[in-house]
């Protein structure tokens, strides 16, 4: 799994934020898409790679202005993901 997190620049209320994770539900299969107009970021988790040209233009259609892209393994964290690897 990928965790792509999104610093966006315009997201103002949690409409905004809810307007960015539909436009990236309706482009991309991700398994979660959270944003946050106070922290400014929003992110992504996926079994597939989405590539960053793409990713900002769907951001960008939906009024938002992309400020950059960060990637990382994602490990589901808590009880059961720590079980999984025993």
């Amino acid at each position: 799994m990928i965790k792509i997190t999104v610093n966006i620049d315009g997201m103002a209320c949690g409409m905004c934020e809810t307007h960015i994770n539909d436009a990236v539900r309706n482009a991309f299969p991700v398994k979660k898409v959270t944003s946050s107009h106070t922290k400014k970021e929003t992110v992504i988790l996926t079994e597939r790679e989405i590539p960053e040209p793409e990713l900002r233009k769907v951001i960008a259609k939906a009024g938002y202005d992309v400020i950059s892209v960060s990637r990382e393994p994602y490990e589901k964290k808590g009880l059961f993901g720590a079980l999984r690897g025993v």
